[in-house]
Parts: C-alpha cells; structure tokens; sequence
C-alpha cells in the first residue's frame, strides 16, 4: 500500500459521528490502537497526547439509550494496519 493516500492519525480520534473530533477520512482505512503495549479492539475515543481511551460499559446506558463509556489512562499508540 502507498502511505502517501492515507491521512495522518489525528491526536483525538472518535468513531461517533456526532463528535467534533470525528474525521471520517481516516475511518476509509483500517486503524489499530495499543493501549499500555497492548492491541485494542473496543476503542470508541482515543487522546495520544494526554494518554487515554474511552470503552463502552457492559451494560449502563445514558438517558439518551447510548452506551456509557469509560475513560482509560495509559500509554496510546495510535497506527494503520
């Protein structure tokens, strides 16, 4: 694959479309996270720079139905597959 195509990862990253820090450029290629050197696959929200994720809780939902999330610290690797 030519890298040259693909957009640089943003430092703040959602997959909600709602969200001002959605790119949906970047959701054209397949993304991969490490949290803690550890590979991720339930990642909603991710910062590099102040070291975090958020997850979707089991089962709590907001007062809206969307899923609650948690918000992780650690070190975030952010990468194209």
């Amino acid at each position: 694959m030519n890298d040259t195509t693909r957009p640089e990862l943003p430092d703040h990253l959602s997959i909600d479309p709602r969200s001002p820090h959605h790119v949906a450029a970047v959701f054209e290629h397949d993304i991969g996270i490490k949290f803690n050197d550890k590979e991720r696959f339930d990642v909603e929200e991710y910062c590099i720079s102040e070291g975090w994720i958020k997850v979707q809780h089991a089962t709590a939902k907001d007062r809206r139905g969307q899923p609650m999330l948690i918000k992780l610290k650690g070190k975030v690797d952010a990468f194209y597959r």
